[in-house]
């Protein structure tokens, strides 16, 4: 399993300033997930607010990237000490060109070194089993779904949209979400008629 020092912070409820981690974190077979303190994370879409990277479990958003060398891995408006792991600490001392932690603004921590993976397995596996529609509704023609599909897309186009981050995106939501209402609103018509 491949894996990399990488910039963790919690985005969900936090502005600039939720927990931070500089760890070891691990890859998938395909890379899709990162593992890392037992949890295991997955990119996001473009549509959502603050984070790249979402727990799998707990839906949260979090901030996941490669480390900086002039230790600038905050954003420049956010705070609070950022947790270093303890097992990683002299490779990434070498990586930012020190030969000590900040203690200012790092502190050492250890993790969960737990890789779920089978844990992950059940959970998307029961989110694959249990979910009435495929993920693909999104990529067909407003034509080729039934109402119940339809009304299940433009649900899911409507929290895109609340949640959107860039004008862009909300703009591209919306545009889609129209095309999908059109179509419903055309068979009714057609059933009333």
């Amino acid at each position: 399993m491949r894996t990399e020092i990488k910039y963790l912070e919690l985005k969900s409820g936090f502005s600039g300033n939720g927990p931070a981690w500089i760890g070891l974190v691990s890859f998938s077979k395909s890379g899709k997930t990162i593992y890392f303190d037992g949890k295991a994370f997955q990119r996001m879409g473009s549509a959502r607010i603050q984070g790249n990277f979402m727990d799998i479990e707990s839906g949260n958003e979090y901030w996941i990237s490669g480390v900086k060398k002039d230790l600038s891995d905050r954003h420049k408006f956010g705070g609070g000490k950022v947790l270093v792991e303890k097992r990683i600490l002299s490779e990434y001392l070498q990586i930012i060109g020190k030969s000590e932690l900040p203690k200012t603004d790092f502190e050492l921590t250890e993790v969960n070194v737990e890789i779920p993976i089978e844990r992950i397995n059940e959970i998307e596996n029961e989110k694959y089993e249990t979910s009435e529609f495929g993920a693909d509704l999104h990529f067909r023609e407003p034509n080729e779904l039934s109402n119940a599909e339809i009304e299940f897309v433009i649900a899911e186009l409507i929290e895109d949209e609340k949640s959107a981050r860039f004008n862009k995106g909300r703009r591209f939501t919306k545009k889609k979400r129209l095309e999908f209402e059109a179509e419903l609103e055309k068979r009714e018509i057609k059933n009333v008629g």
